[in-house]
């Protein structure tokens, strides 16, 4: 269920939200990063991935974020759980009035290829090694985080 304006303005100010990162992997090893377009995390290079809606089971949420982030479905069972993170923004959506806290639940997957990946919350798209990862500066920390030791 999505929700309007205003009652997830209030969601964000009160209560974290759960999401699904999916660190997707090619056969060289290397993870795909897009672009982001949207607030939080707006220009950097990030893992896609989105929220988890109310009423949706994990495996749901996964056949539908894979379809809307990678433009193809993916079932939960061909991916290897990473675990959970925490991604702390200071803004929101909306803008920089409300921080928006995630409890992101990681997935890795492997994929042979992808095509026609959407624009919706990604404008660019490019493959990078995770030791390229760690080294850039417009990778955001919490995509980071998966490459690193916890």
């Amino acid at each position: 269920m999505f929700l309007d304006r205003e009652t997830f303005s209030t969601v964000l100010s009160s209560t974290p939200l759960v999401s699904i990162d999916l660190v997707v992997r090619n056969r060289d090893g290397e993870i795909l990063l897009g672009q982001r377009v949207n607030r939080p995390a707006k220009g950097y290079w990030f893992v896609p991935g989105g929220r988890i809606l109310k009423n949706e089971t994990l495996a749901q949420a996964f056949e539908r974020l894979t379809k809307e982030e990678l433009g193809r479905s993916y079932s939960i069972s061909d991916a290897s759980l990473l675990g959970p993170y925490d991604h702390l923004y200071e803004d929101c959506v909306f803008g920089e009035d409300i921080s928006t806290h995630y409890v992101a639940i990681a997935y890795s997957i492997d994929v042979a290829t992808l095509e026609a990946l959407p624009v919706k919350q990604h404008d660019n798209y490019q493959w990078l090694s995770p030791d390229k990862i760690l080294q850039l500066n417009n990778v955001h920390e919490n995509t980071k985080a998966y490459f690193c030791e916890r």
